[in-house]
Formats: structure tokens, sequence, C-alpha cells
């Protein structure tokens, strides 16, 4: 049997990668004591890794696709294909930034005061790329990690993560400058996309995890409508096409069915109701393909 293999992100991203995998259709189960994963398709091999070390593998041909962040595809300089964007990370549907931070009390206040100046990060290349473009000359060090602590104490400044900041501020740091926003990728080897079923296998993978983003953005609603008011309660409605209308048994009376943006059900609801509509019925959506 032909398969495809992919490799999925270890860490930060791996609860919301998997999560989203399983909206999408696929149920994928991890073994703690292992980086190899079971999914319930014959046709998948999947593995964890590093997001760090991911482009590298996939342009090495190690793997024919996998998720890895745009920070990482640049910081490697990976010559592979990114078949699509998903925005979403550990605890939201967001991008994080990619931000040179240095303590409240630097006297760093600028690009330009960086000159001369240490900066530790697990990004080097994406950060001397930056440095280079804005002329300015700094020692760029390698962080093995726990990189906010250095700030100040070994480093002038920092190149982190950051998802909401919250953690540079609890260790007394500001943002300098946001080098880039960073969201996941799926990305492929370019030599097994040449392969008409892994590209459409690839492809198809694509299609249903961008499905099941989307769905965690929107809703369902389904109620009863009087034909006197369904004009201005279709009105009222931002379907993503023209909601559905179905004819109840009762006449005169009318079955609507829409999809909706989540975050307008809590105000639409209670407009709906006061135009007459009726068994109003918020649902959630595990997928939706346009």
């Amino acid at each position: 049997m032909k398969k495809v293999k992919i490799v999925l992100p270890k860490g930060s991203l791996q609860e919301s990668t998997i999560s989203l995998f399983s909206r999408a259709g696929f149920e994928i189960k991890v073994d703690s004591r292992s980086y190899y994963l079971s999914v319930d398709d014959p046709e998948i091999e999947a593995v964890l890794l590093r997001p760090q070390e991911i482009p590298r593998y996939i342009e090495m041909g190690a793997f024919d696709a996998g998720i890895s962040g745009k920070d990482w595809i640049l910081e490697n300089k990976a010559k592979v294909v990114e078949i699509c964007e998903f925005k979403y990370a550990k605890t939201g549907l967001r991008p994080v930034k990619i931000v040179i931070a240095v303590p409240q009390d630097s006297p760093i206040k600028d690009i330009k005061d960086l000159e001369g100046k240490i900066i530790a990060t697990e990004l080097v290349n994406l950060t001397k790329d930056f440095l280079k473009k804005h002329n300015v000359k700094a020692k760029v060090e390698f962080s093995y990690g726990a990189t906010e602590i250095k700030a100040g104490n070994l480093v002038d400044a920092i190149v982190d993560i950051t998802e909401t900041g919250k953690t540079l501020s609890s260790h007394n740091l500001k943002i300098l400058k946001v080098i880039m926003e960073s969201t996941p990728r799926l990305i492929a080897n370019k030599k097994s996309l040449c392969d008409k079923w892994k590209r459409e296998k690839i492809e198809n993978i694509a299609m249903l995890l961008n499905g099941a983003l989307i769905g965690m953005t929107k809703v369902g609603l389904k109620m009863n409508v009087e034909k006197k008011n369904i004009d201005k309660i279709v009105k009222i409605l931002p379907a993503m096409k023209k909601p559905t209308i179905s004819p109840l048994t009762e006449e005169g009376w009318y079955a609507l069915e829409t999809i909706i943006e989540k975050s307008q059900a809590k105000k639409l609801i209670p407009e709906l109701k006061k135009l007459g509509a009726e068994g109003i019925v918020e649902y959630p959506l595990n997928k939706v393909i346009y």
C-alpha cells in the first residue's frame, strides 16, 4: 500500500495540531514514550519532531510533508513547497510574533541601538537577515533555551517567539520590534509532489485541515419562521450563501438553516427571536469546505 510520510510539530503546537487533525477526521494516538504516531488512515505514516527541524528534513526527502512555522522555514532556508497556511497557535486562532525584546530599563530604544550588542536567539539566521536589512552589526549567538532570562544578564537583547507577550512581561522585558508574524504551514517535498498519488493525498489532507479550521470559527443556525417574517429575518442573516429555506408540514411555516461566524451568534440570536424566529438551534461545525 502506498503511504505518505508526514511529520507533525512536537512541543507547543503538538496538542493543537493533533486536535485539528481530529476535527478534520484523522484520529491520531500519541504514545508518550515514542515519536511515532498511530493514525486511523492506513495511507498516512506520521511522526513527531521539533518544528525547528521539520523544514530541513522535508527538504531532504525524509518526509513527504509536514507542518512547521513560517519562521522555521525561513530560518532553515528550506527549499520546500508551501501547500497552505493555517492560522492557529498554542492557545488560539492567531499568528505568533517573532520579536526583539530588551529589559524594561534597557538604554536600547531603537533597532540602531543594537549596533555592537549581543543578541541571543534560536532563530539565528532570521535575526541576522533582519539586522542586515537594517544595516545593523551585532553579535547573534544561539540560545539553547531559557532565552528570556538572558536578556540584561548575559546578553543585551533576545529574539524570541511570543503569542501574547505575557511571558516576556513576566520576565520584565518589553518588545523593541516585531520582526514578523508567523503561522503554521503545511509544506511538502518537491519530489514527493511529482508523484500524482502523493500530491492528491497531501492536497486532500490540506483541504480537510483548512475545512476544520474554518469550522472552528463558524456555527450553524436552524430555526422555524412564519412566512410573513421570512424577508426581515433573511435580511439580517450574514450567510455564506443564501440560507436554505424549506416548508414545514404546518402551513405557513418554514425551516430556515444557515452558517454564520461563531462570534456573531450571541448578538444575532436575540434579534432573530425578536423578529419572530422560533425553535432556534445553534450547532457546532466540524468542517466547512468552500
